[in-house]
């Protein structure tokens, strides 16, 4: 097995832009939707999403996921390079405006930092989704662990070989980048779209009809195999330990787990559900402590409940707190969304 050979710190800054659009389809945003059990009507129906303004069907929260699973291939698996692969820990959504159906995405990827912590790199990469007007429509930051040779069974790689479709790459003990690196040109700064601060949002409830401390209804998610592996074939992660024993086994996990964005995707629906009206969330993050298992014999669930922490009476926004267990463990370590109300 193959250490990482570079110094990735020296990569902080490393930006490209995809020469291509991402067009938003519509029977992709029902797909996704379907993935993630968010059944809000806006995502399913023109004619519910017309009334609560959109000109289409709206994408989910976690939408941009599967966008950003695109973009960052490249960064991934010929870049930053020598990981045995990489663990998911914390992801923030910062929303700008709501994207419907039809609309095309250009992604900017930016290796925003990097931390060492307890001997592991921790690697912080922001995808910054803008539409045809050139503003900024979507934010994410993603934060993974690097996984070495000695954190994994000497064997994941030739399993993980063995069970992968083809045309997937996880860059499993590959070597020095490939690409070249530098000269490291700085990330443009582009207009961030002011419609999701401005347009006057449809929720459920009023802000005046809130308080610090009130709870959202409680929603529990089930999940089956065939459930993570739809979920993998929609979103296009891929990676094994979602639905095979053996290479799970290998890396040192209990059984197979769903995939995280799973999880922070049924989470998002969850408080969208509340809200009445998705364009309403601007700001969605989570940080990941434990996992959901999915056996191949019973049926895993996550439950979901949530409370108002604080509001903000100037622009009518509530911060939620959102807490989400499965096997009695707490699967969101602290999860957090910012919203706007009516």
């Amino acid at each position: 097995m193959v250490e990482a050979t570079l110094d990735v710190t020296t990569l902080v800054g490393y930006h490209y832009r995809i020469d291509d659009y991402y067009e938003v389809g519509r029977e992709k945003i029902r797909e996704y939707a379907r993935a993630v059990q968010d059944f809000h009507p806006a995502h399913w129906k023109e004619a519910e999403a017309a009334v609560l303004g959109y000109s289409g069907l709206v994408a989910p929260t976690t939408f941009f996921s599967i966008v950003a699973m695109l973009a960052n291939r490249r960064l991934f698996e010929s870049v930053i390079t020598g990981y045995e692969g990489f663990v998911q820990t914390d992801q923030v959504f910062e929303l700008f405006k709501p994207v419907v159906s039809g609309e095309r995405l250009t992604s900017d990827v930016e290796l925003e930092a990097i931390r060492r912590i307890a001997g592991k790199d921790l690697l912080t990469v922001k995808n910054t989704f803008s539409d045809e007007s050139g503003e900024v429509v979507h934010v994410m930051h993603t934060t993974v662990v690097g996984i070495t040779g000695d954190d994994v069974d000497p064997g994941v790689g030739a399993a993980m070989a063995a069970v992968l479709m083809h045309g997937v790459d996880f860059g499993i003990g590959a070597g020095a980048p490939t690409a070249p690196v530098g000269p490291i040109e700085p990330a443009p700064v582009l207009p961030l779209s002011e419609v999701s601060r401005a347009r006057t949002p449809r929720t459920a409830l009023a802000f005046d009809e809130v308080a610090v401390g009130d709870e959202l209804p409680p929603r529990t998610a089930s999940l089956t195999r065939g459930d993570l592996v739809n979920y993998a074939g929609v979103s296009g992660d891929a990676n094994p330990i979602h639905w095979n024993d053996s290479v799970a086994a290998l890396t040192g996990l209990p059984d197979v787990i769903a995939h995280g964005m799973l999880t922070m995707g049924l989470g998002a629906g969850f408080l969208t559900e509340w809200l009445g009206d998705p364009g309403a969330l601007t700001r969605y993050s989570v940080r990941l402590s434990s996992f959901t298992i999915v056996a191949a014999d019973s049926i895993g669930s996550v439950e979901f409940s949530g409370r108002i922490k604080s509001l903000d009476p100037v622009n009518r926004t509530a911060t939620v707190v959102i807490i989400a267990k499965s096997g009695g463990k707490k699967i969101f370590g602290l999860a957090t969304a910012e919203v706007r109300l009516a």
